[in-house]
């Protein structure tokens, strides 16, 4: 039996030709922007290069991870990423660097944002809305950094929204919810930090599914997100790797690492780390996080009174849960966390310009109202979009700009360089360096995990640790990155490799520079 007919009138995408187009326009501008100048900003992060590793490691056949997987995060997010740099790889195994393979990260993207199209069309935005909530998704500085790198936060992005656009899906079929649940389970798998939003999706499915089928839609949804979110822990039950023990990692000492994390200190206390973080959102783009947080809050508080807060009633609640989390007094704040807020900061930043324009436009308006009001509204809709846009897209262009013509990769570049060029036998030499240049040092034939180590591994990861035992003085180079100095002050090895070495190259100035230092094993024996 065919399910009962939408109340709304149908939003046919595929049919619909100024949809296609519009969408279409601002897609370009998306990629075009998204893509140019993408290898060299912004800076090559370890975080990037450790995923790549990974995806890189799986693409081998060398298992889930270039080191022991040790459940920090569901694989499913690195296979992805080794599924889409498997054929540049294949052809050009060189390119399998962080720089590269960030166009993947375009494709994402873009397919992020014809999502993001879609489901605000579905959630009856008109047009030009839905075309405004793609551009500030895929076009404010904020996301435009941090959509480049290579996140596993960008594929979770994706999978959610799908989940979003199939729960709110106009033709309200069954199997729809359940791919809907089977998306969010995907993007769960991908980051764990999206189980936050699950309630956002079931609101969304809750007040887009017909009453009379409602309860089989949202029993199908959640029972096909738990069965395949479910398959994680029965791999780890599968390897022995569910429970502590001597040994071996397990799942249960993942999630607790995670959930032990030191905290960066509350959001708005000047010096804390989440401070600094929240500071680095709002150097790139304010409008987006805080111009849609008040959206989301103004959505919420008119509910029940308006027909776009209830329509968006989902993702304003995926954007205030993302906040109340990042609000923690004693949580950790990581730099990319605002990459799942973004596409329901877009969405009900959207839908507040709608809700406003059709309220100048159509409130207390009468079939007899007369020609020079009429007028006067369209004037103060003109008036308020042109003020929008003068406050916009100058900061837009700066930040914009910066990203377009800024090479910040300069110094990663040499030093890669560098090692492949002046290591005389690589093959026999020991390197510390960070994940955004393993996978260049393993191209110019150092060892993967024993020959080029990722420095974290060695004082932490046993398999590594006692192939040094010596130390400091089994290694031959470390090569001093921001990253690596940050992170030495907890790890003796570290350190001391970095105490007890001589700078032999250094590419960049100031707190970005990359040292390559050389040991000095002769006066250390």
């Amino acid at each position: 039996m065919r399910p009962p007919a939408p109340a709304h009138p149908l939003v046919r995408f595929r049919s619909s030709r100024p949809d296609l187009l519009l969408c279409g326009v601002v897609l370009l501008a998306i990629v075009l922007v998204q893509g140019w100048n993408i290898t060299h900003f912004p800076t090559l992060s370890d975080d990037e290069g450790t995923y790549l590793a990974q995806a890189w490691a799986v693409q081998q056949g060398d298992g889930l991870a270039h080191y022991t997987y040790w459940y920090d995060h569901p694989p499913l997010g690195w296979i992805q990423i080794a599924g889409l740099t498997y054929l540049p790889s294949l052809f050009v195994p060189d390119w399998m660097t962080v720089a590269p393979m960030r166009f993947s990260m375009v494709a994402v993207s873009a397919v992020s944002s014809v999502l993001i199209y879609v489901l605000a069309r579905r959630l009856w935005l008109p047009r030009w809305a839905a075309g405004l909530a793609m551009a500030l998704f895929g076009l404010s500085p904020l996301s435009v950094v941090l959509q480049r790198e290579i996140f596993l936060d960008n594929l979770a992005v994706m999978w959610m929204l799908l989940a979003f656009c199939l729960a709110a899906s106009p033709s309200r079929h069954l199997w729809h919810h359940f791919g809907s649940g089977l998306a969010a389970a995907t993007a769960v798998l991908t980051k764990e930090t999206m189980l936050v939003v699950l309630p956002a999706l079931l609101m969304t499915m809750w007040r887009h599914s017909h009453r009379d089928t409602r309860k089989f839609a949202l029993t199908g949804a959640i029972t096909a997100c738990a069965l395949i979110g479910l398959s994680y822990p029965l791999y780890a039950l599968l390897n022995s790797e569910l429970l502590p023990g001597a040994g071996h990692v397990s799942l249960i000492d993942g999630i607790t690492y995670q959930m032990s994390r030191p905290g960066s200190g509350f959001i708005l206390t000047p010096g804390s780390g989440s401070n600094g973080v929240f500071r680095s959102w709002l150097y790139y783009d304010t409008v987006l996080p805080l111009g849609g947080l008040a959206g989301a809050l103004l959505l919420i508080l008119t509910l029940r009174w308006s027909v776009t807060a209830r329509a968006l009633a989902g993702p304003a609640l995926a954007a205030v849960i993302l906040a109340a989390v990042a609000l923690r007094p004693s949580g950790y704040l990581p730099a990319m966390y605002v990459i799942q807020a973004l596409p329901f900061l877009a969405l009900v930043l959207a839908g507040g310009a709608a809700s406003v324009t059709h309220a100048v436009l159509r409130r207390r308006r009468t079939p007899r109202e007369r020609r020079s009001l009429t007028y006067g509204r369209r004037v103060l809709v003109g008036v308020l979009a042109a003020t929008a846009a003068v406050y916009v897209l100058p900061r837009w262009y700066d930040g914009n700009r910066t990203a377009l013509t800024a090479d910040a990769n300069a110094p990663y570049r040499q030093a890669a360089a560098w090692l492949g060029r002046e290591v005389p036998d690589p093959g026999r030499t020991r390197v510390l360096v960070d994940d955004a240049l393993w996978l260049d040092a393993v191209h110019h034939g150092f060892e993967p995990g024993p020959g080029a180590i990722w420095f974290y591994k060695a004082d932490l990861d046993p398999a590594v640790t006692k192939t040094l035992p010596r130390g400091w003085r089994d290694i031959d180079y470390v090569v001093s990155s921001p990253t690596v100095r940050r992170d030495a002050v907890d790890l003796p090895t570290v350190k001391a490799a970095l105490e007890h070495s001589t700078a032999v190259a250094v590419f960049g100035s100031g707190e970005d520079r990359i040292e390559i230092r050389r040991t000095d094993r002769v006066d250390g024996s």
